[in-house]
């Protein structure tokens, strides 16, 4: 099957698991075929395409780094080969571009355009963490890292919660992963002892995974350790189905 002109998302494996086991094979024909790149980093995005396939004509590709240091004017240009009708990769470090990532910026672009854009399916921890928490997966938001000062951290989480409580809402956040066991002390002690907290650690791995739902109260007397492991944060202050009682141990 050969490929149309478009701007493809490509997702990449989130842990260590086989790629045969979380990434689809038409994702893997598709980008057989692409032969320019936008991604986070060259060195990671050649290590996988070679991990992929040992024989990617890595030499005959064109990769465009798109990080926090680039420029507007440098996403646009990334573009040119799409305009031209050669199909262009979009590729993030892990999971799905364009999510709490920068590969949003050429996607917008495209659309303003008027220029196909092709989203792929592949791993999520966003929303496999949400699969896995319990919470409500009709209303939930995402966001990205709360700030880091101390006191400011607290009060985001306690609007957090109150919205949470007031629309039954999920809220999903990530920590840098050397804070992650000072962020599950704070969401333990900080907010109402019958809020749920998920924690979900490893996603995807098969031997390191680990989805943990629990009470703010009964975190504090749990026994962990998710330092320096990939994590996501989900609270839930609401009643899911409008009763409280169905998080209540028996």
């Amino acid at each position: 099957m050969k490929i149309q002109s478009a701007l493809y998302l490509v997702p990449v494996p989130i842990s260590g698991a086989p790629v045969s086991d979380t990434i689809p094979a038409g994702n893997l024909e598709i980008l057989g075929q692409l032969r320019h790149f936008i991604v986070e980093n060259v060195r990671t995005a050649r290590r996988y395409l070679r991990h992929i396939d040992p024989a990617f004509p890595i030499a005959e590709c064109t990769f465009f780094v798109l990080d926090r240091h680039t420029g507007p004017e440098e996403v646009s240009s990334m573009l040119d080969p799409l305009r031209s009708g050669m199909p262009v990769g979009v590729m993030s470090e892990a999971g799905c571009p364009a999510v709490a990532d920068p590969g949003s910026y050429p996607v917008e672009i495209a659309q303003r355009e008027g220029l196909r854009v092709v989203p792929l399916v592949g791993p999520s921890s966003i929303l496999m963490s949400l699969m896995a928490s319990g919470f409500n997966g009709q209303g939930f938001a995402f966001h990205g890292y709360l700030p880091i000062d101390g006191s400011e951290r607290r009060k985001a989480l306690k609007r957090l919660e109150s919205e949470s409580s007031l629309r039954q809402m999920t809220q999903i956040f990530i920590e840098t992963p050397y804070r992650n066991n000072r962020m599950v002390a704070l969401l333990a002690e900080a907010l109402s002892p019958s809020t749920m907290v998920c924690v979900a650690c490893d996603i995807t791995d098969p031997e390191k995974e680990e989805v943990v739902t629990l009470r703010a109260a009964d975190w504090k007397k749990r026994k962990y350790d998710y330092d320096k492991r990939p994590a996501i944060f989900l609270l839930y202050a609401g009643a899911k189905g409008g009763d409280s009682r169905r998080y209540e141990k028996k």
